[in-house]
């Protein structure tokens, strides 16, 4: 009996191993946003986050591609219905010269603002990291910070 409580011991201890490789290797893969207007949001993303575009499969005039680190940023346009977008969800990027992506923004009349709506106001954390928010096209908000 004992010998059997060891196997058993002995396979519970493996599967919880393998398990918990299994979460592991659990990686991001792509974030998908749902867009009212396709080429708007394409130009926003290309332009002013300077995202590269890469090849989408399905190739019928309503997906956008971006390269998001070793992940994508995938832009669906389909029949519009309003949402509501909370600055708490948001898609964060890290660029290294915060002051200047703040003056590309001021050239394309692009406000931002702190956590708290402050109006062209840099957030800074605790941490000493700089951050702004501001809202693409469709609504969704964006976080820009300097943790370059």
């Amino acid at each position: 009996m004992k010998y059997f409580s060891t196997i058993c011991l002995t396979s519970i201890i493996l599967i919880s191993i393998s398990m918990s490789t299994a979460l592991s290797q659990t990686k991001l893969n792509h974030i998908a946003f749902y867009v009212e207007n396709l080429e708007k949001s394409g130009v926003f993303y290309s332009e002013v986050l300077g995202l590269e575009e890469v090849e989408e499969p399905f190739k019928d005039g309503l997906h956008l591609w971006y390269k998001l680190g070793d992940a994508t940023l995938h832009l669906i346009e389909g029949p519009w219905e309003e949402l509501v977008f909370k600055k708490s969800s948001h898609l964060c990027l890290s660029v290294a010269d915060l002051d200047s992506f703040i003056d590309q923004l001021k050239e394309r009349n692009i406000t931002f603002e702190n956590v708290a709506g402050d109006k062209n106001v840099i957030n800074v954390r605790t941490d000493g990291i700089r951050q702004i928010y501001f809202q693409d096209p469709t609504g969704y908000w964006i976080e820009i910070n300097d943790e370059y």
